[in-house]
């Protein structure tokens, strides 16, 4: 169903006719919680310390944690000390719980131990970002990144931003379930900047609103060994080859286009977005290598054999629009960098 309803979305002009009274229902009920936050009878709680959220408009896949890892090791390359904070998607429990590189990815989800790994900065998992935030403070964090929560209202933000997937969109502008938009197109005009990931050809993106627009591209280079103990491997040195390539992602399509990029004939095998894989679900009956993004490798360490590798993606902006990226959401949320260099 939901691979229907995306193809639907995505892919065609027309909006589900029988789900168009849920839109309404759904749209309604939005607008009523924002006039509730708005007028007081719901509040915002505002954290210790300033707050940054990543996140989209959309479901599905638009590279909001590559973006919020750019944004870490950038932010807190010098003195500064930051904290990030995700929901954890799927995992065991909802209290707020720090996550240390040797954890379950089932006590604190995917993609907050891929950040956590990856950036080295304090992170913390909780379905209540309000008290989230409270850990990241007693952590020592100055600056918090949300890996989504954009819609997360209980949370006092400084700043937001928009991470946008420039081929696929806002699909048929619809709201859910008739189509990807978890709220209203309206709300771009009150966020502080919109990120463009890849070039910015769909034709919902024509009318944007004028709103600070940044354009990123998320770049792969090598694949690494699930199992450690063997080489990286450049990607191009598969030039030719056949290899399974397997995503548990929002948008999969993507990860099987950039694999075909570096001349690599890609047998697609797509999984629901944060998929619990088996060892099973990666025996294809051939000994050809099994090539997986970042997030879904790390539910693959625990049966992790040679033919399995992970390809790791990384943001990048031009010099411009990097230093005009960080230089605005510093000044919104009132932070300085220790030398005052960005």
């Amino acid at each position: 169903m939901y691979e229907w309803l995306t193809q639907r979305w995505y892919e065609a002009a027309a909006r589900p006719q029988l789900l168009r009274p849920l839109s309404g229902l759904y749209g309604a009920l939005l607008g009523l919680r924002r006039r509730a936050y708005a007028s007081g009878w719901l509040r915002s709680i505002r954290a210790a310390r300033p707050v940054i959220v990543v996140g989209n408009l959309t479901v599905g896949g638009t590279g909001k944690t590559p973006l919020t890892l750019w944004l870490a090791q950038r932010l807190g390359g010098g003195a500064l000390k930051v904290g990030l904070l995700s929901r954890g998607y799927g995992r065991r429990g909802a209290g707020p719980l720090q996550v240390h590189a040797d954890s379950d990815w089932r006590e604190v989800g995917d993609e907050p131990l891929l950040l956590a790994r990856r950036s080295g900065c304090p992170t913390v998992v909780a379905r209540d970002r309000v008290s989230g935030a409270q850990l990241l403070t007693e952590l020592g964090a100055q600056l918090i990144l949300c890996d989504d929560g954009l819609q997360h209202l209980r949370l006092a933000r400084d700043c937001e931003i928009v991470v946008i997937d420039g081929a696929r969109g806002f699909g048929n502008g619809a709201l859910l379930p008739a189509g990807p938009l978890r709220e209203p197109l309206e709300r771009l005009s009150h966020v502080d900047a919109l990120v463009v990931n890849g070039e910015g050809v769909h034709d919902s993106l024509a009318q944007l609103p004028p709103t600070a627009r940044f354009t990123m591209e998320l770049k792969a280079r090598e694949a690494v060994p699930v199992k450690p103990g063997t080489p990286a491997r450049e990607l191009v040195q598969w030039r030719g080859q056949t290899v399974h390539a397997v995503a548990g992602i929002g948008n999969p399509a993507r990860f099987f286009a950039q694999l075909r990029s570096f001349g690599l004939t890609v047998r697609e095998h797509p999984f629901p977005d944060h998929h619990p894989f088996s060892a099973g679900e990666l025996e294809f009956g051939d000994q050809l290598p099994v090539l997986m993004t970042e997030k879904d490798a790390v539910k693959c360490a625990g049966f992790a054999n040679p033919r399995l590798w992970y390809v790791p993606v990384v943001a990048h902006f031009s010099d411009a629009h990097g230093r005009e990226l960080l230089a605005g959401l510093l000044t919104k949320a009132g932070v300085t960098l220790p030398g005052g260099r960005i």
